[in-house]
């Protein structure tokens, strides 16, 4: 008995030590000799009497030239030198070897030194053509479209060549198992398509002399075999059987065979790449010879079933190519259009499980968790990221045994067993996942790979399965292996999405910049807009007195002066308008600043619209026209006029242009300011349009095209429609008792005081916030209020409430555009806007009376 250490160490991979190719014996179907390059018999098999009638003692130290004639000899010699070193076998059929009419099929390689040749005696049928029935075969497995279907064929057609009781199409799993993917077989035999076979159950050098020897061939398990007998000299020197037809069989693996009740066996290579696929794996229930012209032919079968499984795996190959790509586009239109890749992650997961399945998935970028199916939680998100960031940068990384890598993965095996990270920033921190769960599938096995040692007929070894009865395995701790497909696929989808993060990462940056830009003109144009506006001010202030002819007056022209400057800069900063003409808006900056010169600008041309997109751009260029004109051109003293000229072109788009004439002479700027670039640079910049301005002598001109999708002809009225009747003057109204003002600006409110004294109001309270406006409320008799919506950090809301309540008449006062929201959260009630005039708080007062004059 072995003692127990011997049994603990045994296990199939012994047969990885067994010198499978120096057995030294030779299956009983055929004999061998092995000639030293002069001729000179040195190894011969114990059988040649039995296959070529010499006997094995009597050829060892002679020359073979001696039992052949000298045809045979040079023909020999011929083929011998033609092998060279190559490793290739010559192939000779029906040769009559000895002169004498009895034909062999010969096998002739050569190792080393010596020149083996391998006879064994004819048995084939006159005028047979086995070849011929290969190519039929094999149009056969060429007319299938799955790989599935060609391996059934093919099981078929080399069972229909063979005659062999079973067939199977044996293919290796990238861990060496193997699986059956294809089987033909006599009828009631059990079947074994889908089972698994442990890598252990090929020895390393088996697979290594299936890339060398194609066919080999087990004529029956119980043959006794021969030993190869050698000269003195060399009986040191085990003769390589590597390319040996009929090398003997190693006994473990007749006992493999005998356990599962094959008589006779026979294994083709397939061969992919240079690298070995699978087999063709043959059994027979009794003993079973396949003689060297069919063995030929079967080989020629697995050569062609190779091209074409090569074929149908590079078409499988390119489809997946061909979804990686289709991948590839519609990931780079759903996403790279988006804020942020976490804005398409539910499309782009179901977009990558069609390429590449998984159970779960993983988003992490930029500190941000986004999973969907079996995967990790956040908490263990920032763990497994932490390990990735110390994986090769820049590369796809895939296990299928996450915990052996990463031992805290063990707490969540049963969800994430397996990974395939995918690295999208260009340092290590933003990750996709794909998560595949613990392989708790069934695994049917051929016999259980973990059998105890049992003392066998050749010593101590795991006995081959004495049972083939399926078995299971629950495989723990791992996932489904990550195919090459899968990974090349992964690669494609990392540049992918990093194309994708790299340029929303850019568009975010460029648009950081044009913000930052855009901020900084804005605060220019508020700066150049807020000190022109008070130098237009100050004009209006110096040059009103002029024709006014009292105090009153001249505070009247001044104040309706500020107005109409206050009209034009809404017009100007509203945002919820719709289209607004071009005359209105070049009139409404006339009269905000020019109200006594507007009959020296003259309007021709079509009659056009901008749409709101462009209007502030076009506003902007009209203001600054406007105001240089006023200030240097034309429109600065009592003879200049402007032309303004409106057409609309072919294509669209309108051509505006501005000639001053008469003015006093002009002259281009020394420098340019803010203004000017305002006018030639904003809207080609903004609209996409032109703009060319010259400044002649005789008065500025200035020509601008307007792009056809800001611009449209303005609709003519409906015809008969009534024209809009005149606004009705302000009823003389007045105030009977005590007024409250409510603002925040001092200055204002005591303005508003003074309008509210000079409506009769007998005394005018004032208050700067909601508390003070409701406590005033609360003691004082107010007969009317003036309320400002916006007090600071507060609205005014309960104020305007409360009067309601109270049914103390009220207006309201504000700077925000007409529509708003907020002044729809109060009471129906007349608006000022500010800045507002006595005029303005009468009309308001006018119609607040006619309200209540209605409902009464």
């Amino acid at each position: 008995m072995p003692d127990d250490h011997a049994e603990r160490s045994v296990d199939l991979t012994n047969c990885d030590r067994e010198p499978i190719h120096l057995l030294g014996r030779v299956q009983s179907f055929g004999c061998l000799l092995a000639v030293a390059p002069d001729w000179t018999v040195v190894q011969a098999s114990a059988n040649t009497e039995e296959v070529i009638g010499h006997a094995a003692e009597a050829l060892l130290g002679q020359r073979l030239d001696t039992v052949v004639s000298a045809s045979v000899r040079d023909d020999l010699r011929r083929r011998m030198h033609v092998l060279g070193s190559d490793g290739q076998a010559a192939r000779i059929y029906a040769y009559d070897m000895f002169g004498d009419g009895r034909r062999f099929d010969l096998s002739i390689h050569i190792t080393g030194d010596l020149c083996v040749i391998e006879m064994e005696p004819e048995i084939g049928a006159p005028n047979r053509d086995d070849l011929a029935m290969v190519q039929p075969l094999i149009a056969r497995v060429r007319a299938q479209s799955t790989f599935e279907e060609a391996a059934q064929k093919a099981a078929l057609g080399l069972k229909r060549l063979t005659g062999i009781d079973r067939v199977m199409v044996y293919r290796f799993g990238e861990d060496g198992a193997g699986t059956v993917v294809g089987e033909a077989m006599e009828p009631g035999m059990d079947p074994y398509l889908g089972l698994h076979y442990p890598a252990s159950d090929i020895p390393k050098q088996a697979r290594a002399l299936y890339l060398r020897n194609l066919l080999r061939l087990i004529g029956d398990v119980d043959d006794p075999t021969h030993p190869i007998l050698s000269v003195p000299e060399r009986e040191d020197q085990p003769l390589d059987l590597s390319m040996a037809v009929t090398r003997a069989v190693s006994p473990i693996h007749i006992e493999y065979l005998r356990n599962m009740g094959v008589g006779a066996s026979m294994s083709v290579s397939i061969l992919r790449r240079g690298k070995l696929w699978g087999l063709f794996a043959c059994h027979h229930s009794e003993a079973f010879h396949v003689d060297y012209q069919r063995r030929s032919a079967i080989e020629l079968f697995a050569q062609l079933f190779s091209y074409e499984l090569a074929q149908l795996e590079t078409e499988a190959e390119m489809a997946e190519i061909e979804r990686a790509r289709q991948l590839h586009d519609r990931l780079m239109a759903q996403i790279s259009s988006g804020d942020d890749i976490a804005d398409g992650f539910e499309t782009m997961a179901e977009e990558i499980g069609a390429v590449i399945p998984h159970d779960g998935i993983a988003l992490y970028v930029k500190g941000r968790f986004h999973v969907r199916g079996s995967a990790v939680n956040e908490e263990e998100m920032l763990g497994l990221a932490r390990f990735l960031n110390g994986a090769e940068p820049g590369t796809v990384y895939s296990t299928d045994r996450l915990a052996e890598v990463y031992p805290q993965a063990e707490n969540f095996a049963d969800r994430a067993a397996g990974i395939l990270a995918l690295p999208i920033s260009r340092t290590p921190r933003d990750y996709i996942v794909l998560f595949r769960r613990e392989q708790r599938q069934t695994v049917t096995w051929a016999g259980n790979p973990e059998k105890a040692v049992q003392q066998g007929p050749n010593g101590p070894r795991l006995h081959p399965r004495k049972s083939f009865e399926a078995w299971s395995e629950v495989v723990r701790g791992r996932s489904a292996p990550w195919r090459a497909a899968e990974q090349r696929a992964a690669e494609a989808l990392r540049v992918t999405l990093l194309e994708v993060v790299l340029k929303l990462s850019d568009e975010a940056q460029d648009a950081a910049r044009r913000a930052q830009e855009q901020q900084e003109l804005l605060i220019a144009e508020l700066n150049h807009r807020v000190r022109n506006i008070l130098n237009l001010i100050r004009g209006l202030v110096s040059q009103g007195r002029g024709g006014a002819t009292s105090i009153e007056a001249y505070h009247r022209v001044l104040d309706d002066r500020i107005h109409a400057l206050a009209l034009a800069h809404d017009q100007l900063t509203q945002t919820d308008y719709s289209w607004i003409s071009i005359r209105e808006l070049i009139a409404n900056e006339i009269g905000a600043f020019l109200s006594q010169k507007g009959d020296r600008l003259k309007i021709e041309g079509d009659a056009v619209e901008v749409s709101p997109s462009a209007f502030t751009t076009l506003a902007l260029v009209i203001h600054e026209l406007v105001t240089n004109s006023a200030k240097y051109g034309a429109l600065s003293d009592s003879s200049g006029w402007v032309a303004v000229t409106i057409a609309q072109q072919g294509d669209g788009a309108v051509m505006l242009r501005w000639v001053e004439h008469d003015g006093p002479p002009v002259r281009a700027p020394q420098r340019r300011g803010f203004g000017t670039t305002i006018i030639e640079r904003s809207i080609p910049f903004e609209l996409k349009g032109t703009a060319q301005v010259s400044y002649k002598v005789s008065g500025l001109e200035a020509e601008f095209r307007l792009p056809a999708q800001h611009v449209r002809l303005q609709e003519a009225p409906a015809e008969g429609a009534a024209a809009p009747a005149p606004a009705a003057g302000p009823q003389e109204t007045r105030i009977d008792g005590q007024a409250l003002v409510v603002d925040d600006n001092m200055i204002i409110a005591m303005d508003a005081g003074d309008m509210m004294s000079d409506l009769g109001a007998s005394r005018v309270h004032t208050a700067a916030s909601v508390p003070e406006a409701l406590r005033i409320l609360g003691t004082e008799a107010i007969a009317f209020a003036l309320i400002d919506i916006n007090l600071g950090s507060e609205i005014s809301l309960p104020v305007a409430l409360a009067c309601r309540e109270a049914g103390i008449p009220a207006i309201l006062a504000t700077g925000y555009g007409a529509r708003e929201e907020v002044i729809g959260r109060y009471p129906v009630m007349p608006v000022v806007r500010k800045p507002y005039t006595l005029t303005h708080v009468r009309q308001a007062m006018a119609e607040l009376a006619a309200r209540s004059a209605a409902a009464g």
